[in-house]
């Protein structure tokens, strides 16, 4: 049948298959397959009292711990080696950052949302994807699994060796100034955050169900593109959990002195990147009250 595909699933039917993927939805809202979801409540007394909410944290922890504890040693065991050539480098140490969110996101993405990084948190709280008690709690949550992951590597390595290896703390780079750092963190942040709207829209979920999308997938990617552009410039926060960690396990000046790029930065970059998503990709400001 000219213009169809015969196998073509559910929610792919009602558009023309010569129609660009993801076009078709946005001017047509009349028959399609989905609703939009009510924005979540500023705050919500009743998750306090649910056993799914402090679980979802918990997985939150545990998620952020794994994260620090791979990632930091990935840094360690390129530092301290005399030649690069005998680790994985700039670019393994970029595979290990994207390839442990793509597992973590994927192991806890049922459970709570698979956050495991503040500033995603704010930007889908931004969005109101999720309350304002939600957000504090899972900030709260990945900032402790952060501490004790870089606690547990420090454990691991010599104090001295630790100390000697910048224990994986991030810090803007010499020959970079503050404000490059800091427009590097907004950047790199609002492309993860992006991602992780994309990747995760229920909207294109519905629209192009014929299309297989595995949202972990793009999001551990996109962790790996940022780490390998903007390692050289602050050795790649784009997670305010993370820097933290690290820096209070290091405890060194120099890991305090731009320490505050690593949290305004990727707040800056998860707004912006909640807005684009609000107003420009779904237009929501300006539909239509039914």
């Amino acid at each position: 049948m000219e213009g169809k595909e015969e196998d073509v699933k559910l929610g792919a039917n009602k558009f023309s298959e010569r129609q660009p993927i993801g076009t078709s939805a946005q001017t047509q809202d009349e028959g399609k397959d989905y609703k939009e979801p009510p924005p979540a409540p500023l705050f919500e007394p009743g998750e306090l009292t649910s056993w799914s909410f402090y679980r979802a944290g918990i997985a939150e922890f545990i998620a952020t711990f794994l994260f620090l504890y791979i990632t930091i040693l990935t840094v360690m065991g390129v530092v301290k080696s005399p030649s690069k050539c005998s680790t994985v480098g700039i670019q393994g140490i970029a595979w290990a950052f994207g390839g442990t969110i793509f597992a973590l996101v994927y192991s806890t993405a049922g459970i709570s949302g698979g956050h495991i990084n503040p500033a995603v948190t704010f930007g889908l709280f931004l969005a109101r994807k999720l309350s304002l008690t939600r957000a504090v709690f899972y900030i709260v949550m990945q900032t402790l699994g952060a501490i004790a992951g870089a606690a547990v590597v420090k454990g691991f390595e010599k104090s001295r060796t630790f100390e000697m290896l910048g224990g994986g703390a991030n810090s803007v780079a010499h020959g970079y100034t503050k404000g490059s750092g800091l427009g590097a963190e907004i950047v790199g942040t609002f492309v993860l955050v992006y991602t992780v709207f994309s990747a995760t829209d229920a909207k294109r979920s519905a629209r192009d169900s014929h299309v297989p999308i595995l949202a972990p997938l793009p999001i551990g990617f996109a962790v790996f593109l940022v780490h390998l552009a903007t390692i050289p410039i602050t050795g790649t926060g784009i997670n305010p959990a993370r820097s933290l960690g690290a820096a209070i396990i290091y405890n060194k000046k120099h890991a305090w002195d731009d320490h505050w790029i690593f949290w305004v930065g990727p707040f800056i970059g998860a707004a912006l990147a909640a807005l684009y998503h609000v107003v420009v990709i779904r237009a929501i400001p300006f539909k239509s009250k039914s």
